[in-house]
């Protein structure tokens, strides 16, 4: 099965690394799919990023990152082909997603851009190219399997083709479900907050250090301890912050604006086409202690009515949640990370700590006392319930309690061998060439017409 050696940051860092490299090596073709060469410097760089992904070294390394990279010229060959198109507007976002990773790893965006020796913008600029030949061969990839599916009988027989000593161990997985009930913001809360916000950006107007101002005031854990800094691109913010931010004038200050997180203040620091470096200072309302208490009298209603059977769980959900993300899905709580309806205890402890601590001694059904709860997306705070839907203990594969999971290795399965003829036919009419070096490789498929 080809591996997908290309991981997130390569895209990037790939063409750095191999400038490094220039002086230790004299560069060379290794191989060309149709009009796209593959040069050493490229193979080399791809290696390097395969092993900081923490990939294991082996001895048919190169071979498999070549192969890798053939495949993904061809795809990218085969879409020129097809004439796909991928809008700007996809590229842009893709190169957002991909800065703000390395922006996490790094520190920061000056730290990105002093690792890289050039700004935000010529860093998109750069590898926009790269970013879209991406996107192409991914399109290229999804129309060649997008008609694939099994049926329950090949799943089956798919299982038993494992080996048992291969049949992977499935951690503890649970899942559950949750009714929430936020207190209300009223428009008190709502003025209390704009009007505390006013009072500061009176007192910077004055004189006083914004800077300071955002460290004692700001509500945004992100930048208060910054003072408020925050360096962006056109796109990571939401709209009202982008509007203020694009129209104002270096060292200007804002005025109170509203966004779903709250109210803002911007003093705008610099600006450099798509890019901008800014302080901001967010204050969110907050709902009384009233409001809190009317919240918290709804969940004890709610949680008496199903301890003593008088609701169904469902019932209760559409009844009493006001939470928008669970409330239509009989309130299951949805793992983000791997988009499932299961939890394992590696992924609970990033999103959920709390949720483990409620729901540790219960049983399947079980339902919580009310407890307060806070949002982890938007920083709301509520009172919920939480319900443990399933606990499966730690166990072999199987079909009974891991259909889901062996169909999807069974799809996966099918669409490489898919993808796998598809490469057969296209390298019957494409030009190939391999160094000869390369040539005694053992390739998962036949690259070279014999």
């Amino acid at each position: 099965m080809i591996s997908k050696f290309i991981t997130i940051t390569s895209l990037f860092v790939l063409p750095f690394i191999t400038n490094g490299q220039e002086k230790q090596v004299i560069d060379k073709i290794v191989a060309q799919v149709g009009d796209y060469i593959i040069l050493l410097s490229d193979l080399q760089g791809q290696k390097i990023q395969a092993i900081q992904a923490g990939l294991t070294v082996t001895n048919d390394m190169d071979c498999d990152v070549l192969e890798e990279m053939m495949y993904q010229q061809l795809l990218l060959n085969q879409a020129k082909l097809d004439s796909i198109v991928i809008q700007d507007q996809q590229v842009d976002a893709e190169m957002e997603n991909r800065l703000r990773v390395l922006e996490q790893q790094m520190g920061g965006r000056e730290k990105l851009e002093q690792f890289y020796g050039k700004t935000v913008t010529q860093i998109k600029e750069e590898f926009r190219g790269i970013i879209r030949d991406r996107l192409l061969s991914d399109e290229a990839e999804r129309t060649i399997t997008a008609d694939v599916t099994v049926t329950p009988k090949e799943v089956k027989e798919f299982y038993t083709t494992i080996p048992k000593d291969s049949i992977p161990l499935i951690n503890a997985q649970l899942s559950f479900q949750q009714i929430v009930h936020y207190p209300e913001i009223t428009k008190a809360d709502k003025k209390l907050a704009y009007d505390k916000l006013a009072d500061i950006r009176a007192g910077i107007l004055s004189g006083k250090s914004f800077d300071t101002q955002a460290r004692i005031h700001s509500m945004d854990p992100g930048s208060a301890s910054q003072g408020g800094r925050l360096n962006a691109s056109r796109g990571m913010m939401v709209p009202q912050f982008e509007a203020a931010a694009f129209s104002m004038e270096i060292n200007e200050i804002s005025d109170i604006f509203e966004t779903s997180y709250g109210y803002h203040i911007l003093k705008l620091l610099d600006r450099k086409g798509d890019d901008y470096i800014c302080q901001h200072i967010l204050i969110i309302p907050e709902f009384s202690n009233d409001a809190l208490e009317r919240s918290a009298l709804i969940m004890d209603t709610c949680y008496n009515m199903l301890k003593q059977n008088l609701i169904t769980w469902e019932d209760a959900v559409m009844r009493f949640s006001n939470d928008e993300g669970t409330k239509q899905n009989k309130g299951i709580i949805t793992n983000p990370i791997t988009g499932e309806q299961t939890w394992d205890m590696e992924d609970l402890n990033q999103v959920d700590q709390e949720i483990f601590l409620l729901t540790d001694n219960m049983e399947k059904g079980d339902v919580s006392y009310p407890n307060i709860y806070v949002n982890i997306f938007d920083r709301k705070q509520g009172i919920r319930v939480v319900r443990l839907m399933e606990r499966k203990l730690p166990h072999i594969a199987n079909l009974t309690d891991d259909y889901a999971l062996i169909k999807r290795a069974a799809e996966n399965d099918k669409k490489q061998k898919t993808i796998n003829k598809w490469i057969d036919s296209k390298v019957q009419n494409a030009y190939i060439r391999i160094d000869e070096f390369y040539l005694n490789c053992d390739f998962k498929n036949q690259w070279v017409k014999k």
